[in-house]
């Protein structure tokens, strides 16, 4: 029976606690840990508890009261009002004011607009998104209908990339179980409202993260940006008004219409209000998606929430943003984790990407592996973007493998102030960010693989050698495994290496038990 009143509501929260109770545990998501105590779990705090693919369990919840709370209780103008007051910014990574988005769509005169969520996850290690729509798809359906109840949108698509087969098909049900309640579809809740939405699956191009490249895709076009204005609010997917809100933000959206705008602004600071939804990667102790208030800061996230460095490493640094991201050395572990901080360092929030790198990481190297993603993900639409990215790529390339010459740290600062000012989309815009900011922070390391041709950090295979101490007890372990046939020597003598047959892949250092190689 279709869901009409709040009453309905109730009886189905009734019926699904009282199933709930005599359940099994569901299994645990193995990357959404305990959370520690400088964590809030807002828009995480139904994954691993609700069956996703249960929409009663999620009404279990109080799921979907806060659309019929928007749709029986108060109008379009008063949804608008309520996500302003507090304080929402887009999750997707400019930040820029979610209900500012809906206040220009709804001023817009057209017949037909648009919602879309963005799914379209791309950043390498990132998984923020894919989580949230594998454990609670219900949380953005529900944000979905009642933004485009905000400024008049009566369908929606959700764009997702095919890498999320998961999240795909508990998506797809979701939206299934929610027609057959009356909760999508034509004249929700009794409302008079009519909202649908359909899924649209992207073949994984990471520009298509970018709004104007989405569109462009779904209307079956090759994923390319174009120039703004007009904005998407005013002409977007076909030429109508329409909005674009990521995961993370729709998710928010129903927590905000039942707990109230006060309640999330009570969380973050001034300009950043609210959590924020993180992915840990890289050399700590504790990996995996975690969710922290806006303000926290940096040092607070590698230490407290990460647990350190693991193996007693010291720290490096924290690249945040993704592949357009700075990255953040140790004497700026302080900064507040907010839109603002974040771009005063030169870096971005992203879509909520943190690697976190110890002493034994090449900056250089971070830059240059980076730089190929961007330089491979590029559309090639736009010169600055297409041509710039190469040839800082080329640069880095050489610096590398210990061709680096007098210069290149400044032509690599001249083509990133070019590619910031001359690229059409964020994309390019963002591309220089992990070149500046390394050159800015670890300038010292640059110097070293160019002038000294080594690397500190004893990375860059160009720039190291490989050599057996006088402790090898002569297992020839090191020799059987060396693809190259690098390493000659007798059973129980000292082994060597032929230093114009080594190819620096360094399976000798791995395999060796006894501590008898060294890099150098």
């Amino acid at each position: 029976m279709p869901v009409t009143t709040f009453d309905d509501l109730q009886t189905i929260k009734e019926q699904a606690l009282a199933k709930r109770a005599t359940r099994p545990p569901l299994p645990q998501v193995g990357e959404i840990r305990p959370p520690t105590s400088k964590e809030i779990r807002v828009i995480l705090s139904r994954c691993g508890v609700i069956d996703p693919e249960d929409i009663n369990d999620y009404i279990a919840e109080d799921g979907y009261k806060a659309l019929a709370k928007a749709l029986l209780e108060m109008t379009p103008r008063q949804v608008i009002d309520e996500v302003l007051k507090s304080g929402l910014r887009g999750r997707g990574g400019a930040g820029f004011p979610a209900a500012k988005k809906w206040e220009f769509a709804a001023a817009q005169k057209s017949d037909v607009k648009y919602m879309i969520c963005n799914a379209d996850e791309g950043d390498p290690g990132a998984f923020m998104n894919r989580s949230v729509l594998e454990n609670d798809p219900h949380s953005v359906l529900e944000g979905m209908v009642i933004a485009g109840y905000s400024f008049g949108a009566r369908q929606g698509y959700v764009y997702c990339r095919a890498e999320y087969p998961i999240a795909v098909k508990r998506f797809r049900l979701a939206i299934q179980q929610a027609r057959e309640l009356g909760l999508l579809g034509k004249n929700i809740l009794g409302s008079g409202f009519d909202f649908d939405v359909e899924l649209r699956i992207g073949a994984g191009a990471f520009v298509c993260g970018e709004e104007t490249a989405l569109m462009a895709s779904i209307e079956g076009k090759r994923g390319e940006p174009r120039p703004r204005p007009p904005f998407p609010a005013v002409a977007g997917l076909w030429g109508k008004p329409t909005i674009i809100n990521n995961v993370e933000t729709l998710a928010n959206i129903p927590n905000i219409l039942r707990n109230g705008a006060g309640w999330f602004a009570t969380m973050g600071t001034e300009k950043s209000k609210g959590t924020k939804t993180f992915t840990l990667a890289g050399d700590v102790v504790r990996t995996g998606l975690i969710e922290v208030p806006l303000g926290i800061s940096l040092g607070e996230v590698v230490f407290d929430v990460a647990g350190g460095i693991k193996g007693g490493k010291k720290f490096k640094a924290i690249q945040t943003g993704g592949p357009m991201g700075g990255c953040i050395p140790e004497h700026l572990l302080e900064t507040p984790l907010d839109y603002e901080s974040l771009g005063a360092l030169g870096s971005i929030m992203g879509s909520g990407g943190l690697v976190v790198m110890d002493e034994g990481t090449c900056m250089v190297d971070i830059a240059r592996f980076f730089m190929d993603f961007i330089q491979d993900e590029s559309c090639g639409k736009c010169v600055p973007c297409r041509i710039g990215t190469r040839r800082i790529l080329e640069i880095l390339e050489r610096i590398c493998a210990g061709e680096g010459e007098e210069g290149d740290i400044e032509q690599l600062e001249r083509l990133s102030t070019y590619i910031l000012a001359g690229s059409l989309c964020g994309l390019g815009q963002g591309a220089p960010n992990p070149i500046l900011t390394t050159v800015k922070h670890f300038r010292a390391e640059y110097e070293a693989h160019i002038y000294e041709k080594r690397c500190p950090a004893k990375v860059c295979r160009k720039l190291i050698h490989y050599r057996i101490l006088d402790t090898c007890p002569g297992c020839m372990v090191c020799a059987r495994n060396c693809p190259s046939k690098a390493i000659t020597g007798e059973k129980k003598k000292v082994h060597y290496i032929d230093p114009n047959l080594c190819e620096s892949c360094g399976i000798c250092l791995s395999v060796c038990k006894f501590d008898a190689i060294v890099v150098e």
